[in-house]
């Protein structure tokens, strides 16, 4: 049994009086972690950084206990992914307790839910004073700032990720541009050449059809010449009305 691949849970609830009072409270913060040394126990944090500093270190016995508590059946990791769960909703509150000499509460649980209709985690915790308090306050301010350099670090490397694809994206469109333009011209010429080739074509054809016309034909056919020079026959030709001349014979 082993809470190793919980991680850790950072989060922020409100906190509620379990009965009347004329205090009033700041949010806290709740910190659930593994135990370094066993990763079988959990530790659970809570404090305003003020007059209220909670702690709980939860065995794997007290955390079977707490199982069958809430009713959880079937594998151990089940279990681990119900309270994470649980510790990761929205529905996470704190309860106080009693009142301490020293100020603020004497008591408190932390209650989360998984969802509405599900069973609850409640586990208690007790306050902490003085020099313990400090110590939990501090360890949670390392902790907190080794997340934010943890999430700065990520966000810096996404940011620097972008900004190589954003360039990346911007050299390919330039390179795409630049092949574009030159197939563009290539086109270009090949329809300019087309285009000539087309002009030229039909400048021949309209020459062609010019010799060809008829009236010219008419005019260079040599049976046409023929045709005007040759002699109509004697029947076809008309008579000539007059004299007749005759040769006579000497007598």
């Amino acid at each position: 049994m082993s809470f190793a691949g919980l991680g850790q849970i950072f989060g922020q609830v409100s906190a509620d009086w379990s009965e009347p009072h004329s205090t009033p409270l700041d949010p806290f913060l709740f910190h659930v972690r593994p135990l370094q040394n066993d990763s079988g126990s959990l530790q659970i944090t809570v404090t305003d950084f003020q007059s209220n500093t909670f702690q709980a270190v939860k065995s794997s016995l007290q955390l079977e206990d707490l199982r069958d508590a809430i009713g959880i059946g079937g594998f151990w990791s089940e279990f681990v992914d119900y309270v994470t769960a649980s510790l990761k909703s929205e529905d996470v509150k704190l309860v106080m307790e009693g009142s301490s000499e020293l100020g603020g509460a004497l008591h408190a649980k932390l209650i989360a839910h998984k969802s509405k209709g599900m069973p609850r985690v409640s586990i208690s915790l007790g306050k902490l004073v003085d020099g313990a308090a400090c110590k939990v306050m501090g360890s949670l301010s390392r902790e907190l700032y080794a997340e934010y350099r943890v999430a700065h670090n990520s966000l810096i490397e996404e940011k620097e990720q972008n900004n190589r694809l954003i360039k990346t994206v911007a050299d390919e469109q330039e390179k795409n541009n630049a092949v574009q333009k030159q197939l563009d011209l290539i086109l270009y010429s090949k329809k300019h050449k087309s285009q000539k080739i087309n002009d030229r074509v039909g400048l021949d054809n309209h020459v062609t059809v010019s010799q060809d016309s008829p009236d010219k034909q008419a005019a260079h056919s040599p049976s046409s010449t023929k045709a005007a020079n040759r002699v109509v026959p004697a029947h076809r030709r008309s008579k000539v009305r007059g004299a007749i001349l005759k040769d006579t014979e000497d007598d």
